[in-house]
């Protein structure tokens, strides 16, 4: 049985271990104002000045100064080694949204590893912000308006077997059939704003960094079944 153990009406910081600048973490918690650290994401925060108010994973790689200075009851030691800490974390998360940062830009298992959860706890919108994009699971069934400008880099990357249908995309995705060992999406482009709506769960959207209040935006706007066209 999943714990909740941080719940909030608002959007969620989590940070990872990965790379972390004072600019990643002030443009994440602009937006998403409770921060959660996963493992060793606390000394990320601690190194910028921030405390998390709950760290969460297996805690194998927590420094024992960010132990002693966040304290036993902000710490949730979870034992299991059958999932990584950005899940452990991201399903004892209980609110509208997440936005990480430090998953990004580190070792391609680990990222790899991220992309898997992200398609797996896709009920809770969790945004990666990268060095340059920023990740998402797009929600199934669920046509997704962003306001985008002409010229912006979208990116379709499915995880499992998946179709869709697009509007104001340079090259439309309907009649396509994605998947991971098949065809994928590198490089569209939007000719401005654009709506993208898929069939099932399993596809990344990878969009600028710069559009990440787009992406905000639309994944917390109110959603309801549709069909782009």
């Amino acid at each position: 049985m999943t714990e909740t153990l941080v719940e909030t009406p608002d959007l969620v910081t989590l940070v990872g271990g990965g790379d972390v600048s004072a600019e990643d973490l002030d443009l994440a918690l602009s937006h998403a104002p409770v921060l959660v650290a996963a493992d060793s994401g606390a000394d990320a925060a601690l190194a910028q000045g921030r405390a998390p108010v709950a760290v969460i994973g297996d805690l194998d790689s927590l420094s024992d100064r960010a132990r002693a200075t966040l304290g036993e009851q902000r710490l949730h030691h979870l034992p299991e080694q059958e999932s990584t800490d950005f899940d452990k974390a991201l399903r004892s998360i209980a609110a509208p949204m997440v936005l990480a940062v430090g998953f990004l830009g580190a070792r391609v298992d680990h990222q790899l590893a991220v992309f898997n959860v992200l398609v797996r706890r896709a009920d809770l919108p969790c945004v990666l912000i990268g060095p340059e994009e920023v990740v998402f699971a797009a929600p199934p069934a669920i046509a997704l308006a962003l306001a985008l400008e002409a010229g912006d880099v979208v990116s379709l990357f499915p995880m499992r077997q998946v179709t869709g249908r697009s509007s104001g995309l340079t090259w439309p995705i309907e009649g396509l059939d994605f998947a991971p060992d098949g065809r994928v999406g590198t490089s569209n482009r939007a000719d401005g704003a654009a709506v993208l709506e898929f069939d099932g769960p399993g596809m990344l959207v990878i969009l600028p960094r710069n559009r990440l209040e787009t992406v905000i935006t639309a994944l917390a706007s109110p959603q309801a079944p549709s069909r782009a066209r």
